[in-house]
């Protein structure tokens, strides 16, 4: 399993956060760390640690990125 660290913004509502996760869940991904960044202007700043199968995160930032309203700002592997 390789491990990513995602920078992502969604909406600041209910449900947001836990909508990422079963997502993250169904791609075959593992949380591995989780830090509320901030949350401003009606959005939150989540960074979110996954392990994934294999080498490649296109599959999981396919799958986030589908979600209303997530954006992916960067995303870095962790050695």
């Amino acid at each position: 399993m390789a491990l990513f660290r995602l920078k992502i913004a969604l909406p600041d509502r209910p449900g947001s956060l836990g909508t990422i996760a079963s997502a993250i869940g169904a791609a075959g991904g593992d949380i591995r760390g989780l830090v509320v960044m901030k949350s401003e202007d009606g959005r939150g700043y989540d960074d979110i640690t996954v392990a994934i199968p294999g080498s490649d995160p296109t599959d999981l930032l396919e799958v986030l990125g589908s979600i209303g309203g997530v954006e992916i700002i960067s995303v870095t592997p962790v050695a």
